[in-house]
């Protein structure tokens, strides 16, 4: 075997490796060597079958196998000797055409080929306790509790039929039919029977609900409305409408006590006990808010530490699956994929940013991962795979084989688990301080 490196640029490395045709010649020997020991053809007797018949059979296919292989070894072989990270599977390429791998398979000729590796970059790591960050904590007030509280009344929240000739308020309960029209012809879609709608919820259309307000059992009127210009339906998005709705019940709210009463609709033996529950639920998603955004001002800072070359096919395979996702988001919202006041060029730039920035930081993360030892125990995994299943009823075991069987699909379970347990690890190395802030403070959304 022959290998030359033909190319070394950046991180992509390009070798030619000869394999001579006697070499393969004599694999091929030895394999039909193996096969004539074992093969029963007929007309001949066992193991008796000569290598000129054996080869005029199987040859091909045996050859095949030896070029494969002898690929692979090349390969591994470039790998270990030049200590190549490799980015992505080694890219192949054969410059003689199909006529030279005919021959090669025939073990008539040599068989060339060109192998281009794309490595990963080498970067210190460094330090990372001059790293300083503040982490935004808030506590969870009664007010929260009580509002909470409220909510979960709100879900449980039962409904009595007003007095004959009542008139529907804000919080009733309508039970109505309705034909939703375009231009005065029915449309697919627009039309329910026995629907039930609360009068302030924001459940219908902007401005359905308010149109409905004084009506009462068994009136009829017309609704207009203007479907919103991003409605999950294209069809209709930005459309005028109307809907010809009759009013069959009208049911007024029924008090319910935030109380022992509501605790035991839930499940709790005392008030008490859901008030704590609900106090815990509370302070869970508050530390999650709180930890997410320590972690984004962490990797701000890991994304401006480091700088070095990137992988461009790393870089190229992020922003497919960037840009896939944003097209199909895109037409779900019957909308432009080129972002307000940008061009298709632009947005398509920006989001490359993004994948070179997942890509960097994935390496940093993987980096400092790999030098502290951080490991993914099976247990950890397992947990995951159990919450992946779950959110799937009926079809657990089926989840459950599918990741079970796909190590591709396993490994993208591992990935999240992987990067948590690697930041807090740095957690541990750099200096954080808490600060105090009001709820709304730690819930207000970060400008990108």
């Amino acid at each position: 075997m022959q290998v030359t490196q033909t190319s070394s640029e950046g991180l992509k490395q390009e070798f030619k490796v000869v394999l001579p045709a006697g070499d393969l010649a004599a694999k091929l020997a030895a394999q039909l060597a193996e096969v004539q020991a074992k093969a029963q053809i007929k007309g001949f007797r066992p193991g008796k079958a000569p290598i000129g018949h054996l080869k005029k059979l199987y040859g091909k296919s045996i050859m095949s196998d030896v070029l494969q292989e002898a690929v692979n070894e090349a390969n591994r072989k470039i790998v270990e000797d030049h200590q190549f990270r490799i980015a992505v599977e080694p890219k192949l390429d054969f410059p003689g055409g199909q006529d030279e791998v005919e021959r090669a398979l025939a073990a008539e000729g040599d068989f060339a080929f060109t192998v281009t590796f794309e490595t990963l970059p080498k970067f210190e790591v460094g330090s990372l306790d001059d790293i300083a960050l503040e982490r935004p904590v808030a506590e969870v007030a009664d007010d929260d509790i009580t509002t909470a509280l409220k909510n979960l009344a709100d879900r449980v929240q039962e409904f009595e039929p007003r007095a004959e000739g009542a008139k529907a308020e804000t919080g009733d309960k309508l039970t109505i039919d309705f034909t939703g029209k375009l231009d005065g012809v029915p449309f697919e879609g627009g039309t329910g029977g026995d629907i039930d709608i609360v009068l302030g919820s924001g459940t219908f259309i902007p401005g359905f609900e308010d149109q409905l307000a004084g009506a009462g059992a068994g009136e009829e009127r017309v609704v207009k409305v203007k479907f919103p210009e991003d409605y999950s339906a294209t069809h209709l998005a930005g459309k005028d409408a109307e809907f010809d709705v009759t009013v069959k019940a009208v049911a007024a709210p029924k008090a319910i006590e935030i109380g022992e009463e509501l605790a035991k609709k839930y499940g709790f033996e005392t008030f008490d006990a859901m008030k704590e529950a609900v106090k815990g639920n509370l302070e869970a998603d508050f530390h999650k808010v709180s930890r997410d955004k320590l972690k984004r001002a962490l990797l701000d800072a890991l994304d401006s530490r480091y700088s070095f070359d990137l992988p461009q096919s790393l870089v190229d395979q992020e922003f497919n699956n960037i840009w896939a996702q944003h097209e199909a988001e895109s037409q779900r919202a019957g909308q432009p994929v080129a972002e307000e006041g940008k061009t298709e060029e632009e947005t398509r730039a920006e989001f490359r940013k993004i994948a070179e920035r997942r890509v960097r930081l994935g390496l940093v993360l993987a980096e400092i991962g790999q030098e502290a030892g951080v490991k993914v125990e099976d247990k950890d995994l397992t947990e995951a795979l159990v919450e992946r299943a779950r959110m799937f009823p009926g079809q657990e075991k089926q989840v459950w084989d599918f990741y079970r069987n796909n190590e591709q699909a396993l490994a993208q379970l591992r990935a999240p688990i992987y990067e948590e347990r690697v930041v807090d690890h740095i957690s541990k190395l750099i200096k954080i301080t808490d600060k105090t802030v009001t709820k709304d403070e730690l819930f207000k959304e970060d400008e990108e």
